[in-house]
């Protein structure tokens, strides 16, 4: 269920306790109470852990909240777009416009937003452009995730579910006193689910399997200063669905994809981090260390046919092999002098990442990294002087990218009456960006050659982004009853450019024309927020400038014999508005039954000159639904001692949005409204069973969608239903 925070609690999220009382939430680790109704921003929190059917991916909050949207990129990299600000990109060098938060560690990469919740307390929204509290600078807001901690009174669980398309879900958390004031706790989840689409003309694991484990432990020592050290593991096996492509007359929840390109997933993730807080010199000081991998390797049937317009020989698949780290350190201190209430915070962050990108046609000889036909795209990358007269088969790019941050940001509140305070905030990045990488071509006698589409200069080289940025937040909230706020606020933040990590077609991919430059934007706001009888309302109209909107353009990519391939690349439009208005109210009707809702209005344009993207001007931005409503509400009822009845049912629907900046009819999500439900018993002794499903009324969605011969859509699940069995202690 929908709940709110202050943004005071996104100053600290990785350490907060929350005690939830009517009025006020207090964040223990600073100390410090705020009123809900004193808080100058739009935040939503999701209380976890009661989804039916539970959520599995970080996807799948998306489904609770108005105004927030996510394109899964290639069926499995999630990136999130809030109010409508944000690239629908499938490449992994770049963060998302809305920063994405594990326990307050930020995730430089869509590959790590999609991983598995298990023992969660809750998920956290800012849905304003971010850098002054936290973290990374982000352009459109940011999410966090964050996991129950250990402590005294800890909470433990046992749950296993089973289900339709081969569901089957455990999940176990618990923790004991280690010593005095030591707490540790372990949590862990395996699922398997799939295959969840339709192959018509093959294998069926093409229509996506899950096969996922995760481990997570902790250790809390409270005291002077206190300390929490966590690690955590994540596997992700199966096989990663195929696309749909739109040439193919195919029914709902259907693919049509041969068995070339079905390839096993085999990702893994780990990581740790070190929390220290405590207090010296009147200040509240708090420290966080982190460490972030993984090493990933998977593919899928690229143009999600067996053979495009009947022609074996346009066959087209990919894998990508890569592997990542980042180091992380964030410093906060917050102090009160009278009426002004100040944080001051430092944030460094190192981090490598590298990937093989290959297409090849046909079944796939992994040493020879060839194909038993020619990938379609790879003669036009010879040359004008081809290194070899046999047949060229494949494409292969490789990227290394290495990325320092630091900034140093504040934030502000000022009392100017008792009534009216005033909270300033600013934030000063400093990022340098280093590529390198090359494409070649591979032929079938093993000759392996740099791509020179054009004859403009080897496909080799590398680059240096260099930049910094000041960006900042200033808001009045004026307290006009005791349980009524009106706010106004504005706020700026940017999105870093970098590299584009697809096919390197020549010397330019590596030159300045070839790079894509930060996006900024700038949101203004007004807001209230307050209580009507037993009603909780907030509302707010709002308008972001979104300057140098980073989008995917797809080109026309001409071929050796008069031929065209669209082929794409992450850019810059030039412009593009937001005007909006959310409004969201939570109440319960009588003792047992809550129910809460929201909706997010939104008129998006994008704002293009003259040139090569003119025709994009007064097209809406991707996945920028003009309306998104969310409704959910629960129910509870005793029957005999020990027993009781529970319901719950949460929907979400979306008007239509076009899946790329283009806006033609044929690359367009229709309008769909999604329905979850569940209904259970409660047992004695902390044990409950239920029946449950989601995706109810079987909607199939295109989540994210690319041009290439034809157009392709990873597709939603459709309707899945089961069983679970819960014990808690």
């Amino acid at each position: 269920m929908l709940r709110r925070l202050p943004p005071l609690a996104f100053a600290l999220l990785a350490t907060p306790t929350l005690a939830q009382e009517a009025d006020t939430i207090v964040v223990t680790a600073t100390k410090t109470a705020a009123a809900i109704e004193d808080i100058p921003a739009s935040v939503d929190v999701l209380t976890l852990g009661e989804e039916p059917g539970r959520l599995r991916g970080a996807e799948d909050v998306a489904s609770l909240l108005s105004g927030v949207q996510v394109a899964v990129a290639n069926g499995s990299q999630p990136v999130f777009q809030i109010r409508g600000i944000g690239a629908v990109d499938h490449q992994a060098l770049t963060p998302g416009a809305a920063a994405v938060y594990r326990d307050g560690v930020f995730l430089a990469t869509n590959v790590q937003t999609g991983f598995l919740l298990y023992d969660l307390a809750r998920a956290e929204v800012l849905k304003e452009p971010q850098g002054t509290l936290y973290g990374r600078n982000a352009s459109s807001g940011a999410i966090d995730f964050v996991s129950v901690r250990p402590g005294p009174d800890q909470p433990g669980s046992l749950r296993v579910g089973a289900g339709n398309k081969g569901y089957a879900d455990v999940e176990a958390a618990g923790g004991t006193q280690l010593a005095e004031g030591v707490y540790g706790r372990l949590a862990g989840r395996v699922l398997r689910q799939g295959p969840f689409l339709d192959n018509v003309a093959g294998p069926r694991e093409a229509g996506g399997v899950r096969e996922a484990f995760g481990l997570r432990g902790s250790v809390l020592r409270e005291g002077g200063v206190e300390v929490l050290l966590s690690g955590h593991y994540e596997h992700e096996g199966g096989v990663n669905a195929s696309p749909r492509n739109d040439t193919l007359d195919l029914a709902d929840h259907e693919i049509a994809v041969g068995a070339d390109g079905v390839r096993d997933t085999d990702n893994d993730f780990w990581g740790g981090r070190l929390e220290l807080s405590g207090e010296a010199g009147g200040w509240d000081l708090f420290s966080l260390t982190a460490y972030e991998a993984y090493s990933q390797d998977y593919g899928f049937d690229f143009d999600g046919t067996p053979a495009p317009y009947g022609d074996p020989n346009l066959n087209a698949n990919l894998s990508y092999d890569r592997n990542f780290f980042q180091w992380s350190e964030e410093l906060r201190g917050s102090r009160t002098f009278g009426r002004l209430s100040t944080m001051i915070g430092l944030h460094g962050s190192a981090d490598d990442f590298a990937q093989d990108y290959l297409i090849w046609c046909g079944a796939l000889d992994r040493a020879a990294q060839t194909g038993t036909c020619p990938y379609v795209g790879a003669p036009g990358r010879v040359g004008p002087t081809p290194a070899s007269d046999s047949q060229v088969l494949s494409l292969l790019t490789r990227i290394n990218q290495d990325r320092r941050t630091a900034a140093v940001f504040t934030s502000n509140d000022v009392m100017v009456t008792d009534t009216l305070t005033l909270t300033l905030g600013g934030r000063w990045t400093y990022e340098r960006i280093e590529g390198e990488g090359f494409g070649i071509h591979l032929f079938a006698d093993g000759t392996r050659a740099y791509n020179d589409r054009d004859g403009l200069g080897a496909a080799v080289g590398s680059n240096v982004i260099e930049d910094d940025r000041l960006t900042g937040n200033g808001a009045l909230r004026w307290r006009v009853a005791p349980s009524q706020t009106v706010y106004l606020s504005y706020a700026t933040g940017y999105k870093s450019g970098g590299f584009n990590g697809e096919v390197a077609n020549n010397a330019g991919h590596y030159q300045d024309e070839g790079l894509f430059g930060a996006e900024t934007v700038g949101a203004l706001e007004l807001g209230y927020k307050g209580r009507v009888g037993v009603a909780r309302i907030e509302g707010a109209l709002f308008h972001q400038d979104y300057d140098d909107p980073q989008a995917r353009i797809f080109v026309d990519f001409p071929q050796p014999d008069g031929g065209v391939i669209v082929s794409n690349s992450l850019s810059n439009l030039d412009a593009a508005e937001v005007w909006g208005a959310e409004a969201s109210a939570a109440l319960r009707l009588f003792e047992g039954f809550e129910v809460e809702g929201s909706v997010t209005l939104l008129d998006t344009e994008i704002q293009q000159g003259a040139g090569a993207n003119e025709a994009f001007g007064g097209n809406s931005l991707p996945f920028a639904s003009d309306v998104t409503a969310v409704l959910a509400a629960s129910y509870e009822r005793p029957l005999a001692e020990g027993f009781g009845l529970f319901a719950r049912a949460d929907a979400k629907h979306s008007s239509g949005f076009y899946l790329d900046a283009e806006g033609l009819t044929e690359r367009r999500q229709e309008a769909y409204t999604m329905l979850n439900a569940e209904v259970g018993l409660t047992l004695p002794r902390g044990a409950r069973v239920s029946l449950w499903s989601r995706n109810l009324t079987n909607e199939d969605v295109a989540v994210s969608g690319y041009g290439f011969i034809g157009y392709d859509t990873f597709r939603s699940p459709p309707r899945t239903w089961g069983l679970s069995a819960e014990l808690s202690f």
